[in-house]
């Protein structure tokens, strides 16, 4: 899902996180990579004629007077090929769901600890 659909996917949320594959030119296939939305751009999917990117969705939802994430963070691992769609992961890939359910786990128990301790303090 991409584009005007981010957006209703997004309202009224404070933290999101967005996993994805990436293809940066920079990491070899596999790599996973953590970082805060806008930091590289997102992936080919995101970003056609006919979608807006994740950085755009989120600055139009904010203009529309929609409320918007604070926090919007990526884990993202590195792909071969962006363009040969497949029921399969590649082996690359396939090799990196370990590590990357790691960081989704931890991105959740820390967002989870933050949010129980926010709402402890009202």
């Amino acid at each position: 899902m991409a584009g005007f659909h981010l957006l209703d996917l997004f309202q009224g949320r404070d933290k999101i996180l967005i996993v994805d594959t990436i293809v940066t030119g920079t990491a070899a296939a596999g790599t996973l990579h953590s970082f805060p939305a806008g930091v590289l751009t997102p992936s080919k999917h995101l970003t056609t004629s006919h979608q807006i990117s994740l950085p755009t969705a989120l600055e139009l939802g904010k203009r529309l007077g929609l409320k918007m994430p604070e926090v919007v963070d990526v884990v993202a691992v590195e792909a071969q090929d962006l363009e040969t769609l497949s029921e399969e992961l590649t082996q690359p890939v396939r090799d990196a769901l370990d590590g990357a359910l790691a960081r989704i786990r931890a991105w959740v128990a820390e967002n989870a600890v933050e949010d129980v301790q926010y709402a402890g303090k009202q």
